[in-house]
């Protein structure tokens, strides 16, 4: 890439942002009381993360990298004025339930074996099922908690919704950083999907974001390489939202991980303003998410959604597996299915749906 390329690429990431959320405190340390009927929701968002603790409680895990794994649990309530696909964040100045997403209470866990067994009980309590999410690029670890949350609730999750936070500095001017971070956390999510697997789950759902979906695909086929590729039967749906990975390293990644059982669900958009900013500084190479040639990605097992025609909350049109509020709905409705497998015209039927989407 020439230089004025690359200075116009990172130019261009400066007004641009994963999420586009402030990091910054989740905590307000504020006690509101509210009446019941003013919340929409009450979510208890478990997190494995290979961030390190923040020295300001109220943040709880910072942009900083931890060599080994760190977890939490994050309560977090939704307000009833929520609109499906956002995220209604609050004022510095006006920590009020009743409008915005509040995190309530942040538990930590000094062990794995301790957070095992709070994780357990839940999943337990939820009838077996979990959902890891991944974040991606720019993502601080508030904007982290409340995705998953808005996610969990928009969709209709009813199992146990779990956030995998990688170290991401939260900044646009981070790519660099967070792709190294990304690629030093891939064991220990790795290391998380064990954990899931060995927790009483039955079903084990993930949905990934951005550059998320690399450190997912790295885990994946780090499974495949020791025979465990699918949790011992245990993994359901693998949603690879808008991702943010080179498509010769993607076949690569699905070559040693090989067919899957169930087909991994690629959802692309030949508008992602994001992606194609990613692609200019990765040398004009064709990113995932917004390749075209799905005929070409379908020998290797996978399902591409393609989500051009689909409005955005983002004007990078690169969140709409979320903000999107059909889209979330229907996201909610593939990952609520029973444990059989659809049949081909049953999945045929949702991607219809999924791609025509205004």
């Amino acid at each position: 890439m020439s230089p004025s390329k690359y200075c116009i690429a990172i130019a261009a990431l400066l007004l641009s942002g994963c999420i586009g959320q402030p990091s910054g405190a989740l905590l307000t340390g504020a006690v509101v009381n509210v009446p019941v009927s003013e919340i929409a929701g009450n979510h208890a968002i478990f997190v494995a993360s290979t961030r390190q603790h923040a020295a300001d409680d109220k943040q709880v895990f910072d942009r900083d990298r931890s060599a080994t794994l760190n977890f939490a649990r994050v309560d977090v309530t939704v307000p009833k004025v929520h609109k499906t696909g956002q995220i209604e964040l609050r004022d510095r100045k006006d920590p009020d339930p009743t409008k915005y997403f509040t995190a309530t209470n942040a538990v930590g866990y000094q062990t794995q074996p301790e957070f095992s067994k709070a994780l357990s009980a839940d999943i337990a309590a939820r009838g077996g099922r979990a959902m890891l999410f991944v974040h991606g690029y720019n993502t601080s670890f508030d904007a982290g908690v409340y995705r998953a949350t808005q996610i969990a609730h928009d969709s209709g999750y009813t199992g146990t919704p779990v956030l995998f936070s990688w170290a991401s500095g939260g900044n646009t001017t981070d790519y660099v950083y967070d792709r190294e971070s990304a690629a030093a956390a891939r064991d220990q999510l790795e290391v998380s999907l064990r954990m899931l697997a060995q927790s009483g789950a039955r079903r084990i759902d993930i949905v990934a974001h951005s550059m998320g979906t690399w450190v997912t695909m790295e885990a994946l086929r780090q499974l495949a390489l020791t025979g465990d590729r699918d949790l011992g039967g245990k993994l359901g749906d693998v949603v690879l939202a808008s991702p943010d990975i080179d498509v010769d390293v993607f076949k690569s990644q699905m070559r040693r991980y090989g067919k899957p059982t169930k087909p991994f669900f690629l959802m692309t958009s030949g508008d992602d303003r994001a992606l194609k900013l990613s692609g200019l500084l990765a040398g004009s190479k064709p990113r995932l998410g917004d390749y075209k040639n799905a005929g070409d990605l379908a020998e290797y097992g996978v399902i591409v959604v393609d989500l051009s025609d689909a409005k955005s909350g983002d004007s990078f049109n690169h969140t709409k597996f979320a903000d999107n509020p059909q889209m979330v709905k229907l996201l909610g409705q593939r990952l609520r299915a029973d444990d059989g497998f659809a049949s081909d015209r049953e999945v045929t039927d949702r991607i219809n749906m999924l791609g025509g989407l205004q």
